[in-house]
């Protein structure tokens, strides 16, 4: 048999024989390595335009939420759960990014969401402008506006979206297209009085009216004080407007001068109405503040639609556009789980995102979509203890290693640093069903109404056009520029005369390499 021959059908054995390591012995780890070497030498670098651009952002989904949510998946498929992959984990590329706001070593999201969009480090608690606005300052922010990423691809004719599970005049998705020294500054209502700023939801409506998709919450900020919201009829004296506009009704009325065709909703019902292929623009306010977690968005008469189905419904509207799209996709109430020690559903909220991206790659195509999965800060949060491997994540901790606290009483997997969960030193004694109960708290290290932010650096997940950019630790304001040059927006575009529509490829591709690489997999399989 000639030597070509011989190879093809060590090929097939092999392909045959893929499953004859069903446990973890010496050769499964072996092979499972393998498996992952060929698969980075194979690794394509996709040096074309992105011609379209998105965004996800885990509000607070730092590296521990990710493995806690990892294993978390698994286990409710019936499996150990650690050996389990989410699918932005598989994406080709990873680096991570370092956090602190100016003037904090610990951020907050108004800060992130100004790096991460507009490519520009600023305050805590300032929202697209640069440090030489002060927080709450309304004169310090003039002449300090940065402009963001959202901007600079409308620019170039490309549609834009935003998309998020809090309000949608929030800190994250509010870093896409207002300037303010002030997150809080929601509504009009808040901005201090004799001011010259405007509010974060009137600058939404009336200085960015070409966005092309808005899906969130936040309606109180939209309606007059003194008119009834349609789901809860009644009125909201403290956050409702008082400047006498309607913002919907505002946003409506430019849509119809424009000649386009749009649509308003603010329950499922409508929001399934909603067809991509007869809309130009779609609002979506689901709730008079944030929405709700995953968990309960179907529970009362009106529903709301999920994260996913958000995500999908944005990326069929934006992708009418021959020129491309961005697309910002926050999955807010991460953070809020874990503000209030209550990782069950921090980590319910991660798989709603993680179900999000799984549209994103879907629905679009890896040659020409750059897609990002990072998150604006991290958490006080953590697993500890040695837990057998498959115990449950939100359980007690179980062990071999008889290694009893000095009480002698069980603790969980999952903790905090600091929150509504400290005990005041009452440990008690507890079971694994109690543990994994909706609504439980971890238990918190030190006494705070709310749980804190964590300084540490967080992952960034990317694949498409220009994802090898993301290769080490980088500054979170790099976000922001990768995804201006990979898709030719903003500054920087030099190279976008010349572009590569081809991927430019590595070793993995040159057919000798390959051949080598093979080989030695093969001799590695059959010696050990």
């Amino acid at each position: 048999m000639e030597s070509g021959s011989m190879f093809c059908v060590l090929i097939l054995l092999i392909s045959l024989c893929g499953d004859i390591h069903t446990i973890e012995d010496r050769e499964y780890w072996r092979k499972i390595a393998q498996e992952d070497i060929q698969a980075s030498l194979r690794l394509p670098k996709y040096t074309n335009v992105a011609k379209n651009v998105i965004l996800f952002i885990g509000d607070g989904m730092d590296p521990a939420t990710i493995a806690a949510s990892r294993i978390y998946r698994g286990q409710l498929r019936g499996e150990n759960g650690e050996e389990n992959s989410l699918n932005f984990e598989k994406f080709p590329y990873v680096g991570f990014s370092k956090t602190y706001n100016t003037d904090r070593q610990t951020p907050d999201s108004a800060g992130t969401a100004t790096a991460l969009m507009c490519g520009v480090k600023s305050r805590f608690g300032v929202l697209g402008v640069d440090q030489k606005a002060i927080a709450g300052n309304c004169e310090s922010s003039k002449g300090a506006e940065v402009d963001s990423i959202v901007h600079w691809s409308h620019a170039e004719g490309k549609s834009t979206g935003l998309v998020t599970t809090a309000r949608i005049t929030h800190a994250t998705p509010a870093g896409g297209y207002a300037h303010s020294p002030e997150r809080d500054w929601e509504g009009d209502q808040d901005v201090p009085e004799g001011a010259d700023c405007k509010d974060i939801a009137y600058q939404l409506v009336h200085n960015n009216s070409f966005i092309k998709v808005l899906f969130g919450g936040g309606r109180r900020f939209f309606y007059k004080y003194n008119e009834l919201d349609p789901e809860t009829e009644e009125m909201d004296a403290d956050h409702g407007r008082k400047d006498g506009r309607n913002l919907i009704t505002d946003w409506e009325a430019d849509k119809k001068s424009r000649g386009a065709k749009y649509m308003y909703a603010w329950k499922k019902e409508q929001f399934d109405a909603m067809d991509p292929a007869n809309i130009d623009y779609a609002l979506g306010l689901f709730e008079p503040s944030h929405m709700q977690y995953e968990k309960d968005r179907n529970k009362g008469p009106t529903g709301e639609p999920s994260l996913a189905e958000m995500t999908r419904k944005a990326i069929e509207i934006l992708k009418k556009n021959d020129k491309g799209f961005f697309l910002m996709v926050e999955g807010a109430r991460i953070d809020h789980g874990h503000h209030d020690n209550i990782a069950k559903l921090a980590l319910q909220e991660t798989l709603s995102m993680e179900d999000a991206v799984g549209e994103a790659t879907r629905l679009t195509e890896e040659k020409d979509t750059l897609i990002i999965v990072t998150a604006d800060h991290g958490h006080v949060f953590n697993i500890g203890g040695y837990p057998l491997r498959g115990n449950d994540i939100l359980g007690i901790v179980k062990s071999t290693d008889e290694e009893l606290t000095d009480d002698k009483l069980p603790y969980a997997t999952l903790v905090y640093g600091n929150g509504p969960g400290y005990d005041w030193g009452n440990r008690t004694n507890f079971t694994d069903a109690d543990a994994k109960r909706d609504g439980r708290l971890q238990k918190a290290a030190v006494p705070m109404e709310w749980e804190t932010h964590g300084g540490h650096d967080v992952a960034i997940y990317a694949r498409g056009p220009m994802a090898h950019l993301f290769h080490g630790v980088h500054e979170q304001n790099y976000i922001a520029h990768v995804m201006a040059y990979a898709s030719c927006v903003g500054q920087n575009k030099d190279h976008c005369n010349n572009p590569h529509t081809e991927p430019c490829v590595g070793i993995g591709n040159n057919n000798y390499v390959s051949l080598i690489a093979i080989w030695f997999a093969l001799s590695a399989f059959f010696l050990f």
